[in-house]
């Protein structure tokens, strides 16, 4: 992220809470309204060729030649703040939080009608991640030049500084960068197996693997793609390491996960470190209460003890949050937001009011309280606490300045981003340069021509949830001031949030798509997909006809009809009985093909 001047997100918070006027803001606020505008900022971060769908239309498609210099395909992924550079550990962890999300808020998000924004969200990000993670032990952790980038103001279209790739591997180690990727391939995994299994198994391939490599070679991203020090220095890989395996454990319910991180609870710090801060460089207090769920929901076992030590950790984080740790607790501001440090301080706020909202539903659905040394609270305490930093965001703050660009009457309007402050290139054509950039558009004191909702990846992902879920228990009450971003309903094509099983317009077939194994052939990783065809109804079906798009590869179990991307079952198998399933396989390098029912007697 960028240490230049003008009005950076963090700074001006700075300022902003050691003014004295008192805000007469609403006592509620619109958290369904801010939902929506979180997403956009995730479309203006978008790197690659823009989907058709796409809401933000001052932004074009850029770097898509990204990694073919080096023999990989590195389109698409975020830009991370308000520069040109794909970070990817501040990515990485952004996807989880957006995982995370849709895991622990399926009901509020679908209830909002958010569901389908959220999972185009993660999948932006993870198809970017299938493609940087070509090999088991190959991972492509940045593109672009934090150096050149940051003495360079252009949009993403008229780029004209390096986009080096840099890559680890079982030489070059980062396990703090691929640990993180395996978490956030395991909470995508389980975000996306309800809408999607055959994606979902892919995404969980990814994270085994990449698990693997991250503990097998160990070491520092920092020190193999050095170029990121300066901008996300990581200060050590053990919590990467014990998240990667509680979300795995979380993802695929394998004991060996979580004997992982019991095995590894002292010697990694899981046990040991009590935290008063969560964000994409420190990550023990999520792995804490992620693990606290597991004795919470009674699922102990033999780790109970180790467990409970992990809760008393997790315990010590919320405790701080309240003030009621004994004295060991969090700062907060004049105006009551929590202060970790002088950079970019919101993006912890934001980060430890989303966990403190899951550990109230944990310790909620375990009617459990939060035993603090300052005394024993209701669960409640800790999602007023969130509340509180989310309407601190959103305008109740002594500025009555919402730090939700775009939201509510009054917030920052000159946001350190390229996109944003130069017009748009289908506005202005022709390319704006290095310097022009600086001198025309980076130093003018008039507000940005583009509206940018959020200053950075890693601190907007958790607002998803933790707007959802506030949504959820709280309601959106009139106090916020702008309506939702309105948008034409997406064509047909575009991807939907629907169940994986297809809800035929009269046809009772249902279709279970799995993954049955996978390797490696050259630098392409191919797919066993198996699909089962189920006849759910009480009849007979005969001549049946499947339309299968996107196949690139073999396929047996079926026949080709002459008809383009159109099959029937075998001679064998020209009926299905009521209840009776027939099975067919193909390979491919990618995600599951669409198949549909064209027909059937």
């Amino acid at each position: 992220m960028s240490k230049f001047g003008r009005s950076l997100f963090g700074v001006s918070l700075l300022l902003t809470v050691l003014l004295a006027a008192v805000t007469t803001s609403a006592e509620y606020y619109n958290y369904g309204s801010a939902l929506d505008k979180t997403f956009l900022f995730f479309e203006a971060q978008r790197s690659g060729k823009l989907p058709a769908t796409q809401r933000v239309k001052w932004r074009g498609p850029s770097a898509l030649k990204d990694g073919l210099a080096q023999g990989v395909s590195l389109e698409g992924g975020y830009y991370d703040a308000g520069d040109n550079v794909k970070f990817g550990l501040p990515m990485a962890f952004s996807v989880t939080m957006l995982s995370w999300a849709v895991v622990d808020n399926r009901k509020e998000l679908s209830g909002l009608n958010q569901m389908q924004q959220t999972l185009w969200s993660i999948r932006w990000g993870t198809d970017y991640f299938i493609k940087a993670h070509p090999q088991p032990n190959v991972l492509w952790g940045q593109v672009g030049d934090g150096q050149s980038d940051h003495y360079c103001w252009e949009r993403p279209e008229d780029m004209t500084t390096s986009r080096t790739a840099y890559k680890l591997d079982q030489y070059h180690p980062g396990s703090d960068l691929a640990g993180e990727t395996a978490a956030a391939f395991a909470a995508a995994s389980l975000a996306f197996k309800p809408y999607n299994s055959s994606y979902s198994a892919i995404l969980l391939t990814h994270a085994k693997e990449l698990f693997s490599f991250a503990d097998k070679h160990r070491g520092l991203f920092t020190d193999s793609i050095p170029n990121a020090k300066a901008f996300y220095m990581s200060s050590g890989y053990s919590d990467e390491l014990l998240w990667a395996a509680a979300w795995l454990h979380r993802a695929t319910g394998d004991q060996h996960y979580l004997k992982y991180a019991i095995d590894n609870a002292g010697y990694m710090g899981g046990t040991g470190w009590g935290m008063k801060e969560f964000s994409w460089d420190n990550k023990y207090a999520g792995v804490q209460v992620l693990l606290s769920k597991v004795l919470l929901e009674g699922k102990g076992g033999p780790y109970t003890s180790t467990l409970k030590q992990y809760q008393m950790k997790a315990d010590y984080f919320a405790c701080a949050c309240l003030k009621k740790n004994g004295g060991y607790n969090i700062q907060t501001t004049p105006g009551g937001l929590m202060y970790v440090r002088e950079w970019n301080n919101l993006q912890y706020a934001s980060a430890a009011a989303f966990l403190l909202a899951v550990y109230s539903d944990y310790l909620s659905g375990a009617n459990a309280k939060l035993n603090c040394p300052d005394g024993s609270v209701q669960p409640q305490a800790l999602l007023d606490f969130a509340r509180s930093q989310a309407d601190y965001i959103l305008g109740k703050n002594r500025q009555g300045m919402s730090y939700l660009v775009g939201y509510g009457p009054k917030y920052p309007t000159r946001v350190h981003h390229r996109g944003a402050s130069i017009p748009s290139i289908f506005v202005q054509r022709s390319p704006v340069s290095c310097v022009q950039g600086f001198d025309s558009w980076y130093r003018r004191y008039q507000a940005d021509p583009n509206v940018i909702h959020e200053p950075t990846l890693s601190g907007t992902a958790p607002l998803v949830g933790l707007f959802a879920k506030l949504s959820g228990k709280i309601g959106s009450y009139g106090g916020g001031y702008s309506k939702p971003y309105q948008t034409t309903k997406p064509p047909a094509s575009s991807y939907k949030a629907t169940p994986t099983t297809p809800k035929q317009s009269g046809a009772p077939i249902e279709f279970l798509h799995s993954i049955t194994a996978n390797w490696m052939a050259g630098n392409t990783r191919y797919y066993r997909h198996r699909v089962i065809i189920k006849n759910n109804s009480q009849k007979q079906i005969s001549d049946l006809k499947l339309k299968i798009e996107d196949l690139s590869g073999p396929i047996w179990g079926l026949n080709p009809t002459g008809q383009n991307n159109i099959y029937q079952l075998p001679h064998w198998q020209k009926t299905l009985r009521p209840g009776q399933t027939h099975d067919f396989v193909y390979v491919q390098g990618g995600p599951q093909a669409k198949v549909s029912v064209i027909s059937y007697y």
